[in-house]
């Protein structure tokens, strides 16, 4: 299977990219948010099969539009961002077809590194208005934070708990070719 990218290494362009999550807040509604720091490069090879994805992000970069609980969620009691500044995803395998694929790898928050796939799709790519070679991803995956040592939560008066167990990350990220 071929891919319509040029082969080669391909850098993150975080000024188009968001890294996005959702958690179910008190069961009864979803918070999103975003991490706003990160670097990523793809490495393109002659086929989909030969490309991989390196990606870190910033932990303290975490966004949820709420100050408070971002440093509750930056503190020891989550992500520990002090001890644990950044996460990251290294790419182990892609399979389908150039549109619609699955980009397997391990993710690695605090200190426990687990296998996850995404769901991509591919944007396409173009050339801008400057001479800038860009192509562009969506991403899903699900993953469960418990999983990953962030178990901090509170329980409801009615039953339940405060902070849903399964938190889905969308990835929606442009890459530029750097010019020769």
């Amino acid at each position: 299977m071929s891919i319509e990218l040029t082969p080669g290494t391909w850098n993150l362009d975080l000024a188009h990219t968001e890294i996005g999550f959702v958690v179910r807040h008190a069961g009864i509604s979803k918070v999103r948010g975003q991490f706003t720091e990160a670097d990523a490069t793809l490495t393109v090879g002659e086929s989909l099969a030969g490309s991989s994805v390196q990606a870190t992000v910033k932990t303290a970069s975490f966004d949820s539009n709420d100050d408070n609980r971002d440093a509750h969620v930056k503190s020891a009691e989550f992500f520990d961002v002090e001890q644990f500044p950044n996460m990251s995803f290294t790419a182990t395998g892609v399979s389908g077809s150039p549109e619609q694929f699955k980009l397997a790898g391990d993710l690695t928050i605090k200190d426990t590194t687990l296998p996850v796939t995404f769901d991509v799709e591919f944007g396409g790519m173009a050339v801008d208005p400057f001479g800038t070679t860009r192509a562009g991803f969506s991403a899903t995956t699900q993953i469960s934070r418990k999983a990953f040592g962030i178990t901090w939560n509170a329980a409801l008066e009615a039953g339940g708990v405060l902070v849903g167990d399964k938190v889905t990350i969308d990835v929606d990220a442009a890459f530029v070719l750097p010019a020769n």
